[in-house]
């Protein structure tokens, strides 16, 4: 029997299979078309994102340069580029421990940024203590210690 003798309800299963074959093809095409396209938007997000970053950046780095020439202006007329902060003078040294604390300042704040540090750290009050009167030869310690650490309890 050939194919022209077959009725078309026959022929139709065929034509159905070759429909569905035809009809998966373009669902693909379409999905790799769709995943291009999704491809190209994240692609095109992330270069805004970058944009917008570096935009954002460049106004902070220019509104930080403004603070700071309001801060200090610079000298010379303003010139741009010119530094006008001054560099930080190097620390003093600390106090030997014959010093009394508090009696320039300078011992009783660094023993209260040692007991700072030290809280920081995890450090316990009795262990801050410690090292407050060994390092700054603190008889008393608990002024410092109700500073950084609150009251006893």
């Amino acid at each position: 029997m050939s194919a022209r003798k077959l009725p078309p309800e026959r022929r139709e299963p065929a034509s159905a299979a070759v429909a569905a074959a035809r009809l998966a093809e373009i669902v693909k095409a379409a999905e790799q078309a769709a995943s291009r396209v999704i491809d190209e938007a994240e692609e095109e997000a992330q270069r805004h994102l970058d944009e917008a970053r570096e935009r954002a950046d460049r106004i902070v780095a220019e509104r930080l340069r403004e603070l700071a020439d309001q801060l200090d202006p610079p000298a010379g007329g303003g010139k741009r580029g010119a530094r006008h902060l001054e560099p930080v003078e190097s620390l003093p040294e600390p106090p030997g421990r014959d010093a009394e604390p508090g009696a320039d300042g300078r011992s009783s704040a660094a023993a209260r940024l040692l007991a700072t540090q030290m809280a920081v750290s995890g450090a316990g009050r009795d262990e801050i203590e410690a090292s407050l009167r060994k390092g700054f030869d603190i008889d008393d310690a608990s002024e410092i210690l109700e500073a950084v650490l609150g009251p006893a309890e």
